[in-house]
């Protein structure tokens, strides 16, 4: 019999961050297959830098903000402003 692999104590606590922002332009980090993510909008602006049509770089905020929005007190995800101001200083310096 095989024995079922467990997770060692330090695999058990890594630090679960989610990613909110997400950016596209010359660096891309989605495509079309992530609408459920970023949105319709977000997804085709992905989809279109990706497969090499002039799209001017920028990045989408992802809809899970918005779902934590609604269920945290219509509050943000405290990682989002960290992230915006890094994908903005990544825009700033392209």
């Amino acid at each position: 019999m095989k024995k079922a692999s467990k997770k060692t104590d330090l695999q058990s606590k890594k630090p679960s961050l989610k990613r909110y922002v997400f950016a596209f332009g010359r660096e891309t980090d989605g495509n079309a297959r992530m609408r459920e993510l970023l949105g319709g909008k977000g997804a085709n602006l992905a989809e279109m830098a990706s497969i090499g049509l002039p799209v001017p770089p920028g990045f989408t905020i992802s809809t899970e903000v918005c779902n934590y929005f609604y269920k945290h007190g219509k509050t943000y995800p405290k990682q989002l402003l960290k992230d915006v101001k890094n994908g903005v200083q990544k825009l700033k310096h392209k």
